[in-house]
């Protein structure tokens, strides 16, 4: 009788174990928790990267114009492709800049700038680089 007594116990156990709710929240979270941090993640590193393309376009636009109207700043393509950088507010370094004096802008003479800079998102479960392109030519 004693065994019978013993799985009456733990049928009864069972039962409450199947009754008892307190850890579904835990594992609802535990499901839903990849999905949402992979969207956060994503959401701020697009932002992040649209921060970065508004700051590569005011730099080649700043040092179109630097080369055209400030020689004495901007007088060669090293010192405009450093003003670029420093003008950018971001972490770019001047080897992301690429600058062409005397060129022709919209069929004048001009320094034209450009500039691309490679952002690696990093997004939980998603492995996407992003390739940021800017262009600016400011007549002399």
């Amino acid at each position: 009788m004693w065994p019978i007594q013993t799985s009456g116990r733990i049928l009864d156990g069972l039962r409450a174990l199947r009754r008892d709710r307190r850890g579904t929240t835990a594992v609802e979270m535990g499901l839903v928790a990849p999905a949402l941090f992979t969207l956060l993640m994503g959401i701020a590193w697009f932002g992040y990267s649209f921060w970065l393309q508004n700051a590569l376009d005011f730099a080649v636009t700043a040092a179109a114009r630097c080369a055209s109207i400030n020689t004495s700043t901007c007088s060669d393509v090293d010192s405009t492709k450093t003003y670029a950088a420093n003008a950018s507010g971001a972490s770019f370094s001047s080897s992301a800049f690429t600058v062409n004096l005397a060129t022709t802008c919209g069929g004048k003479t001009g320094n034209q700038v450009t500039a691309t800079y490679a952002v690696p998102l990093v997004i939980p479960f998603i492995n996407i680089s992003l390739t940021l392109s800017s262009q600016a030519c400011y007549p002399s």
